[in-house]
């Protein structure tokens, strides 16, 4: 199943980073997002476009997670000759991460 099944997606940029927030429609699948959503699985699907770090922030509260991209947006929004400086594709393309049902 795709990602987007079970969460939606918002992103922020600064500079040459960009946060990706993954936060859950029910949070009775928060467990299984950390399981199969992790920092080493989002560098891979989008190693296309990040070229450094991935880190993970768990926010247990509201069921979501936080993944800061090191080295994502080309060198940041003025410089970066990318049609989507600011990454907002990216959270979309996330969504289409496989994982299994839970």
């Amino acid at each position: 199943m795709k990602l987007r099944q079970l969460a939606h997606s918002r992103t922020g940029d600064k500079g040459n980073t960009l946060n990706v927030s993954v936060i859950c429609y029910d949070a009775r699948h928060y467990d299984h997002l950390l399981a199969h959503v992790t920092p080493e699985r989002v560098k891979a699907h989008l190693s296309d476009v990040v070229k450094g770090d991935v880190t993970r922030f768990e926010l247990p509260g509201i069921a979501a997670v936080n993944f800061v991209l090191g080295r994502a947006l080309g060198g940041g929004v003025t410089r970066s000759l990318a049609l989507d400086a600011h990454g907002k594709s990216l959270s979309s393309a996330l969504m289409d991460l496989e994982i299994p049902e839970p």
